[in-house]
């Protein structure tokens, strides 16, 4: 291990961005990005950090996975109970960040977070493997469980109780991110990076680029 933390370095080569060459629509422009990182087959593409605030006003973050991206914003599952579900009841306002290192490449996108309709939760739900769906009744997502044994028998219980079709937990579904700012970051020599961001005024998006 390298005893001086500080001393770690990269230079980034890999490519660069600029505002005759980026898409004027941030969405498009993001699925561009995200189809590259898939077929760069980068570790987990679709993995998001998603930060939001809490009732006590403190920020907290976790990674997530991106489900569905469109022009209305970014959609991800989770239960509506957990700590994340919590803090999105108490402020809506969240912000996302995509990181591919392998392409030298970084995407920070704000946004406000809202549910999506229960048949959009129920349509994916359906879509998930049976274990994953059997998942989101026996855990109690963020709750304190004293024994991984607990987590368990609730597997069992639940595995035991569905004998057909499982049908989606009131406490779980989708939450679509609207963003209102989105930022493209190339990794560039000298840390001299290129960042372009988009700000949503009204229906248009603005396009500037900032400072590295």
């Amino acid at each position: 291990m390298e005893k001086n933390i500080g001393n770690i370095r990269k230079e980034y080569s890999h490519a660069q961005l600029d505002l005759t060459s980026i898409s004027k629509n941030p969405i498009e422009q993001f699925k561009i990005w995200l189809e590259e990182a898939i077929y760069s087959q980068v570790n987990e593409p679709t993995a998001m950090n998603l930060a939001t605030i809490s009732s006590q006003n403190r920020p907290t973050s976790r990674i997530v996975l991106l489900k569905e991206v469109g022009e209305n914003g970014f959609i991800f599952f989770t239960n509506y109970n957990s700590e994340k579900g919590k803090s999105i009841a108490y402020c809506p306002f969240v912000a996302i960040d995509f990181f591919w290192p392998e392409l030298e490449r970084q995407v920070r996108i704000e946004g406000k977070a809202e549910k999506i309709s229960t048949a959009d939760s129920d349509a994916y739900f359906k879509s998930r493997p049976i274990g994953s769906q059997i998942g989101a009744w026996a855990s109690s997502q963020s709750s304190v469980i004293e024994t991984r044994e607990i987590l368990e028998s609730n597997v069992i219980k639940y595995t035991t109780l569905f004998k057909g079709e499982i049908n989606r937990p009131p406490h779980w579904g989708g939450y679509l991110v609207k963003p209102d700012k989105i930022e493209f970051w190339q990794g560039r020599l000298s840390r001299l990076h290129d960042r372009i961001v988009f700000t949503k005024e009204d229906k248009d998006w603005k396009i500037e680029r900032l400072a590295p």
